[in-house]
C-alpha cells in the first residue's frame, strides 16, 4: 500500500495497492497553489480510501521533471511524510505515471510524453511500449527543450497538463514486483534555479 504524490504539473495525491490497482486519486490542476492544498489532498486521498497513515509501505515520490517551485513542493512533502511514518521513499519519474496510463488503457507502441516546463519550453520523454510487467520503457529523456525543438517528433504525443498519482504509484508497484531499480533520488529540475548562492560581498570603495 503506497501513497503517491506529484507536483511537478498540478498536485495529484493517490493510494495504490499492488493487487487493488489505484483506491483513490485528487487532483488540483492550479499549478500555483501546491503548497496550499498539497496537505488537505493527502487527507482526502487517505480518507477516501479508507486507509489509516500507519497501513502505508512507503511514500511515492514524483521526481519530475518540473519546475523548480512547484516540484520541490511535492518531493519535501512525500520526504516528510515518509520520515514521519518511518517508511522508505519511493522516486518515480513522473512522465512515467502518464505513459504507464497510456499502456494500461491497451496501447501499444512508442509515445512522447510532454509537459510544460514553462519559460517557453516543454520536458519530453520517449517510450518505445511496455514491457511484460507492464511497465513503460523510457528509451529517451527526461530532456528540455523550446516547443518547436522537441525530438522524436514523429512520434505519437501526449501533452500531459497533469501527473497522474495513481500512475505513478503503480510504476513504483510494478517496479518493486519486478525486481526493477527505482528511479535517483534527485529532483529533475533539468535547469538552474533563477536565484543561484551569492559569490561573496562586493568590496565598498569610495
Amino acid at each position: 500500500m503506497l501513497l503517491a504524490i506529484d507536483t511537478s504539473a498540478g498536485t495529484s495525491v493517490a493510494v495504490v495497492d499492488r493487487d487493488g490497482g489505484i483506491l483513490s486519486q485528487v487532483d488540483v490542476l492550479d499549478t500555483m497553489r501546491h503548497a496550499e492544498v498539497i496537505g488537505s489532498l493527502i487527507s482526502s486521498a487517505l480518507a477516501e480510501a479508507g486507509i489509516r497513515p500507519d497501513r502505508l509501505s512507503g511514500v511515492v515520490a514524483g521526481m519530475g521533471p518540473g519546475p523548480f517551485t512547484g516540484l520541490r513542493v511535492g518531493i519535501s512533502a512525500a520526504r516528510t511524510f515518509a520520515f514521519a511514518l518511518g517508511k522508505p521513499l519511493v522516486p518515480v519519474v513522473s512522465h512515467d505515471a502518464v505513459a504507464w496510463k497510456h499502456y494500461a488503457g491497451g496501447a501499444t507502441g512508442p509515445l512522447l510524453v510532454v509537459t510544460d516546463a514553462r519559460r517557453r519550453e516543454v520536458f519530453w520523454s520517449a517510450y518505445s511500449g511496455a514491457d511484460a510487467s507492464g511497465l513503460p520503457m523510457r528509451t529517451e529523456g527526461p530532456g528540455l527543450a523550446k516547443p518547436d525543438a522537441v525530438p522524436f517528433a514523429e512520434l505519437p504525443r501526449i501533452d500531459a497538463a497533469a501527473i497522474p498519482a495513481g500512475g505513478l504509484g503503480m510504476v513504483a508497484e510494478l517496479a518493486f514486483a519486478a525486481g526493477h531499480p527505482f528511479a535517483a533520488d534527485e529532483p529533475l529540475y533539468l535547469r538552474s534555479p533563477d536565484v543561484t548562492p551569492s559569490n561573496g560581498p562586493k568590496r565598498v570603495t569610495r
